[in-house]
């Protein structure tokens, strides 16, 4: 049966399942830049898809309701049908990326408590930043929505915090991404590498896409999600 593509971003394609489910396969494309570099990495799109499931599950468990329903097939993800807000809600731990070009911030320094920005997803305008008084005027969510997804993505960052110290490694950053279902306000979108920055404390050896973005080479990159999925596996 040919299953109908509603949507396709760089790393992801979404086919409609039934009324309330869709089926989001995992591409073996890595991109940095809003897009600008793009190649392809043989097998990571099962590599997010299986580091996505497992994260998603752990959520979950912890009480905390995303789109997340089971897996297909190795690369491809069963999900509830939500209503995507076309808005990046990062939380980071400690700065790194875009914060430290903003503002007058140096790297690595520790954010406590933690910082959450919203970002609007437009790769034409370079993801801008948002705050409460812009999603209102665009009409992505009100301040009473926005300040309820912030406490998901602290207690988030609680579950992921604890099980990226398990693995011997810091969580520096993470995205989110929110989808409505009826009334509710649910994780969607994926838990992956390509959008959570995890370093080794003492060498401070990366085991993310900053791998990509800095150059490194592509089965190097590959080996990182690897690393990251091999350890995850054995404490989740």
């Amino acid at each position: 049966m040919v299953m109908e593509k509603i949507s396709e971003g760089k790393t992801k394609e979404v086919f409609l399942l039934d009324k309330d489910h869709v089926l989001l396969r995992f591409k073996d494309y890595v991109t940095a830049g809003d897009g600008a570099k793009a190649d392809i990495i043989d097998g990571k799109g099962v590599l997010n898809a299986q580091t996505s499931a497992l994260l998603f599950r752990l959520l979950e468990r912890e009480g905390i309701e995303t789109h997340y329903v089971g897996m297909k097939d190795e690369r491809t993800m069963i999900a509830k049908r939500l209503n995507m807000i076309p808005v990046e809600v990062v939380l980071r731990n400690y700065a790194t990326g875009s914060i430290v070009k903003r503002l007058p911030i140096k790297e690595g320094e520790i954010f406590d408590p933690p910082i959450v920005e919203f970002f609007l997803k437009d790769d034409a305008r370079h993801d801008p930043l948002l705050n409460y008084h812009h999603m209102r005027y665009l009409k992505l969510m009100n301040e009473e929505e926005a300040r309820y997804i912030e406490g998901i993505v602290q207690r988030v960052n609680a579950v992921l915090t604890k099980v990226v110290e398990r693995l011997n490694l810091v969580l520096y950053d993470f995205k989110l991404e929110f989808g409505r279902l009826g009334n509710k306000l649910l994780v969607g979108d994926e838990i992956t590498l390509d959008a959570m920055r995890v370093r080794e404390p003492q060498t401070q050896r990366i085991l993310d896409k900053d791998l990509y973005r800095r150059g490194y080479p592509l089965e190097h990159v590959k080996s990182a999600y690897e690393e990251f999925l091999g350890r995850l596996r054995n404490v989740v």
